[in-house]
């Protein structure tokens, strides 16, 4: 944000400040880890609040549970910023100083009262008004957020509306202040960082408009860099279906169980020329494709850096050689393009660093031995006597403000692109669990005391008005398909609310019911709104075993 992709503050801050807005995060299961920090806060006095369509475990230590209706995040937030400008609560002189585009966007929230943000989003008013209180007051405070925000068509809005909150009482650029994006996987962080968004080269330098950047890299690579983005996941697939991309290469993804509306997913993949697909697991996607390239489980089969959610860079140590034929993913490559004619001349994961040193001023003071010696360094680090930045955009608190200003951006309220309706009546989110990641590939191969199997999470209410009970197996149907799994009965679920995860594909295939409608800025596809029905079936299949 503000240029650099990444979140704001470190986990000590976290710690140490005085409220935190979970915002579309479940973090107690989904971030087990960073939510030790939480309530390491929450023990020390802070404010915790939780936004959320469901009642999580997270919430469950929250001061407030905002339980918004699925979508309404906007409502939220431009009714929180209305209420904060109405009441004077608003950093002005921050804003005048340090922002730029606040005149438009107060006119835009003009019209969200708190009466009209109870409508839209199902939370009481005098709950907005608190909070929005509460936040504008605090000395330090933090939004942190995950894929409740990002998996929806208007992913990117929604992040601008955080953003705006932070702008509008300058909880940003300070110690114990900031605004948090929690990385869904390992090394998600890292993975921005090194370049794999279509826009950016390492250290998200813009591929279109950063010439200096650019000839920097042609000139260490020997080639012509084109000056144009390429495709992200979701035009991929566009482009598969137009026929313009007939080969695929997958690193350590499985899309062909992890993409929205998943049949029609499948039905591209499987009409592809090729498919490489390099893993440590034979996943779906890998038994489609024409050639495996068996990798290294880079915990400890490789050497190399992650980069976690506070943008710290680490070192990971090799403790065993990959089995069999898997070779470490630096190889694989670097072999590949042996076989292309490119004799890339990297004895191992250090020299690959050092060239990420060179190239990227962001990372330029991050040697290994300080990685070592420091136990990591947070991101930017431009020399060797830099610590690291443990927050960022300091700048905006400097007199003159350093570089550009940062923007608040108009954001208008969507509901999900499908709408519920009398045939499709009940709103359906899904999420994860404590015990599995994901596709289940990687958890699916061991037992856990934690794990039940996929199911489909409903109120009492709604169990009640479907005559159905716990463990009976019902239909489940979207406008893009139709499965079947048993029912769990969920009181923390509100009516007209469902959830499942998609742990567990090869027993029900949730992600044949949710919509690949996809927010144009990110490319990310709205997981977290389809709208189904439940259907009892006969009765001879009516109860699971």
């Amino acid at each position: 944000m503000f240029g650099a992709g990444g979140g704001t503050s470190s986990y000590q801050e976290v710690r140490e400040t005085d409220l935190i807005f979970l915002w579309g995060s479940n973090a107690r299961e989904t971030h087990p880890i960073f939510f030790h920090h939480v309530l390491k806060a929450v023990n020390n006095g802070a404010r915790l609040y939780v936004v959320d369509p469901r009642r999580t475990g997270s919430a469950q230590w929250a001061d407030s549970w905002f339980g918004i209706d699925v979508g309404t995040d906007i409502a939220l937030s431009n009714t929180m910023a209305r209420e904060i400008i109405h009441a004077g609560l608003h950093n002005r002189e921050f804003i005048d100083r340090a922002t730029e585009g606040y005149q438009a966007y107060a006119a835009s929230v003009e019209e969200w009262t708190l009466e009209r943000g109870e409508r839209e989003t199902g939370v009481p008013a005098e709950a907005i008004r608190e909070a929005a209180h509460s936040y504008a007051r605090a000395d330090r405070a933090m939004i942190c957020w995950t894929l409740g925000i990002t998996e929806h068509h208007n992913a990117v809005d929604n992040v601008f509306a955080l953003i705006n909150l932070a702008l509008l009482t300058g909880h940003v650029g300070r110690y114990g202040s900031g605004l948090n994006p929690l990385r869904g996987q390992n090394n998600v962080q890292g993975g921005g960082d090194m370049g794999a968004i279509p826009k950016h080269l390492t250290g998200f330098q813009d591929l279109e408009v950063n010439h200096e950047a650019r000839a920097r890299f042609e000139q260490a690579w020997g080639v012509t860099i084109q000056p144009k983005s390429g495709w992200h996941l979701t035009e991929m697939f566009e482009a598969m279906e137009r026929g313009e991309l007939r080969t695929l290469y997958v690193v350590g993804e499985n899309p062909a169980q992890s993409e929205a509306d998943a049949k029609h997913a499948m039905k591209l993949l499987k009409g592809l020329d090729h498919i490489v697909v390099q893993d440590i697991f034979l996943t779906r996607t890998a038994e489609l494709a024409d050639v495996v390239l068996p990798a290294s489980a880079s915990w400890c089969e490789a050497e190399g850096t992650v980069t976690n959610s506070e943008r710290r860079v680490q070192r990971v140590r090799k403790a065993l050689d990959p089995p069999g034929e898997a070779r470490d993913d630096i190889r694989i490559v670097r072999d590949l393009a042996a076989r292309m004619g490119h004799e890339w001349d990297y004895a191992g994961a250090e020299d690959v660093w050092n060239e990420v040193r060179l190239l990227s001023p962001m990372h330029r003071g991050m040697t290994y031995p300080r990685l070592e010696e420091l136990g990591g360094i947070q991101w930017p680090c431009p020399d060797e006597q830099d610590p690291g930045a443990q927050f960022l955009h300091g700048r905006l608190w400097e007199e003159p403000v350093g570089g550009r200003r940062a923007p608040f951006n108009v954001v208008i309220h969507e509901p999900p692109v499908d709408e519920l309706s009398d045939e499709f009546p009940i709103r359906l989110t899904t999420g994860r669990r404590l015990d599995s990641f994901n596709t289940g590939v990687q958890s699916g191969g061991y037992s856990s005391p934690l794990r039940r199997r996929e199911s489909l999470d409903l109120s009492p209410e709604d169990c009640a008005a479907l005559g159905v009970v716990e463990g009976e197996r019902v239909q489940i149907s979207s406008r893009r398909g139709s499965v079947t799994a048993p029912v769990r009965v969920d009181p923390t679920l509100r009516p007209g609310l469902a959830f499942m995860t998609l742990h567990f594909p090869d027993e029900v295939e949730t992600n044949v019911l949710t919509i690949d409608a996809t927010d144009p800025k990110s490319g990310t596809a709205e997981f977290k709104a389809s709208a189904i029905r439940v259907e009892k079936l006969p009765s001879a299949a009516a109860v699971a075993r």
